[in-house]
């Protein structure tokens, strides 16, 4: 037996209900929804992973060679130079702390001896006590920053500073 529907001429008798139509095409909106939601989703997850990946590997590459429990020499492009912590290499600035320079002491009265101005006395200074007051801080641009050097405990400078902080003159 057939149980075709008989319908008007020009429709096909397979054709669907309205009722089954509208349903059918209100859950493949609501699912379109949600498949846009999910690509979202998951595109903000693959940004946030992707900042923290960049985040974990400029941490990683940024001060590995800084030794921080060390002093570093900061040679600079106008011929000062500085020692302190240096960290902060991934910016288009360097931060100094703890900041120590050489002082040279020239006296004020020619000497008659000609060794004593051949051998002019040197001595580290703690930044801070200039007359400006600046803070134990300081933000370098890269550009000015010819070279640094982790320093070693054994050398002069580094006891120098160690004998400064265990004096309690800070």
């Amino acid at each position: 037996m057939d149980v075709r529907r008989q319908g008007q001429p020009g429709e096909h008798a397979y054709a669907e209900q309205p009722a089954v139509a509208s349903r059918n095409n209100a859950m493949g909106g609501g699912s379109s929804i949600k498949v846009t939601l999910m690509a979202l989703a998951c595109a903000v997850a693959i940004v946030v992973l992707a900042w923290f990946a960049l985040q974990a590997f400029g941490f990683l590459t940024q001060d590995a060679s800084v030794k921080s429990n060390e002093y570093q020499a900061v040679f600079l492009t106008n011929g000062q130079v500085y020692f302190g912590k240096f960290s902060h290499t991934d910016s288009d600035y360097v931060k100094l702390t703890d900041i120590f320079y050489l002082q040279v002491q020239q006296s004020v009265q020619p000497s008659s001896s000609s060794s004593s101005s051949q051998n002019p006395q040197v001595s580290l200074a703690k930044l801070g006590g200039e007359l400006h007051g600046p803070e134990d801080v300081m933000y370098i641009a890269k550009s000015q920053v010819l070279f640094w050097e982790n320093l070693k405990t054994s050398g002069k400078v580094s006891q120098a500073i160690a004998k400064y902080n265990s004096s309690g003159s800070h």
